[in-house]
């Protein structure tokens, strides 16, 4: 059985006549930026992570920057970052001219350890930024107290987390602000780049609003140095489709996670993922870990499974960072994930039996002599 990591066509197939009548509805329209798609996507996702405003913006990167701008985040100001995620939450701080002030993950989540935070805090820090990755928050009650307690802007990196809750609330509203990607693999995917900023604030959000349009709310008439970054039409219409299947395709990723829980609980030196008693993962991503990642990824790759490694290099050792003067060593379970995680095929349109599979290859590889343990 062939099992690929993903496989995003299938979601077209499901809601082709939703997504059809989406596309003809905007290019008869004539509208194909800043029009009523964007609007009444914008208004439909605010309501269901429940914040009073969403801003699209032309991808998640992009999110995060101009967030960080609005708050004024810039030279000589200070951002706490996880060094463990993707390399995306960094650049927006680095875009902004800011200070990376990078801190270790809790080894059982993965996300930011908030036990960790008020060390990283000096006289020059503004802002936080946690990630909720692979689809589970950030302990964002403990980031949030320390932040209120030292006068801290907090800026969540939503774009795994679509839909993901944390104490009864939903990933993007919970701290002041929050950057998403709708990029296509994402929970909640456009067919090409896309993004948002939400917030409570309307003064906040009417920032944004300016920064992504030039700098400007009336044509010609520019009155900050704003950006080019506007989700356009076609994929607000396609997101408010996909929108409506939310919750759904959420509830299958969950139900395929609990297989995988099932079957790989106890098997070789696996660590499955630990979920808090306050979180209500949304499963972005389904992460294991062992120290025989390469062999078991070689492994399952010889059997047609696919597999991916989120993130083989953590952001302080990568080539773009290389003149801040960090060294392997720096962050030390940054690097130790980095060398052990694997991403196990998970989306909305596997099937149980392909999820059987992965774990039949799984232990089989645990079983034999290539997945014990070297001497």
């Amino acid at each position: 059985m062939k099992v690929p990591f993903l496989d995003i066509g299938p979601a077209y197939d499901e809601l082709h006549d939703e997504l059809d009548d989406a596309y003809h509805r905007v290019m008869s329209s004539g509208r194909y930026l800043l029009g009523e798609e964007l609007a009444a996507f914008e208004s439909e996702y605010a309501s269901f992570i429940g914040s009073p405003h969403c801003v699209g913006v032309a991808n998640g990167l992009e999110a995060l920057q101009l967030a960080l701008d609005a708050a004024g985040i810039g030279a000589g100001d200070e951002v706490i970052v996880p060094s463990n995620t993707y390399i995306a939450t960094w650049l927006a701080v680095s875009h902004v001219g800011a200070t990376l002030v990078p801190v270790e993950p809790d080894e059982r989540t993965y996300n930011i350890d908030a036990t960790r935070l008020t060390a990283a805090i000096t006289p020059r820090t503004r802002a936080i930024l946690p990630v909720h990755l692979y689809g589970q928050t950030a302990d964002m009650d403990a980031i949030n107290k320390i932040a209120v307690r030292h006068n801290l802007f907090v800026l969540e990196d939503a774009a795994q987390a679509h839909g993901a809750g944390c104490r009864g609330r939903i990933a993007g509203s919970l701290g002041h602000a929050a950057g998403t990607s709708f990029y296509p693999t994402k929970n909640l995917g456009a067919f090409a780049d896309a993004g948002a900023v939400t917030t409570s604030d309307a003064a906040f959000a009417d920032k944004v609003r300016l920064l992504r349009n030039y700098g400007s709310r009336i044509r010609y008439c520019n009155v900050a140095i704003g950006y080019n970054s506007r989700l356009d039409e076609l994929q607000a219409a396609f997101l408010r489709v996909k929108l409506r299947h939310l919750e759904t395709w959420n509830a299958r990723r969950k139900i395929l996670t609990e297989e995988y829980c099932s079957r790989l609980r106890g098997v070789g030196d696996l660590v499955l993922p630990s979920v808090p008693d306050w979180a209500e993962p949304v499963w972005h991503l389904f992460i294991v870990r062992t120290a025989h990642r390469d062999a078991l990824r070689q492994h399952l790759a010889s059997a047609d499974i696919g597999t991916d490694v989120h993130y083989p290099t953590p952001p302080h050792l990568s080539e773009a960072y290389r003149s801040l003067g960090w060294r392997r060593g720096d962050f030390p379970i940054a690097e130790k994930l980095a060398n052990e995680v694997l991403s196990l095929p998970l989306s909305p349109h596997h099937s149980r039996p392909q999820i059987e599979w992965v774990c039949q290859a799984i232990k089989g590889f645990f079983n034999s002599h290539a997945g014990r343990p070297p001497a």
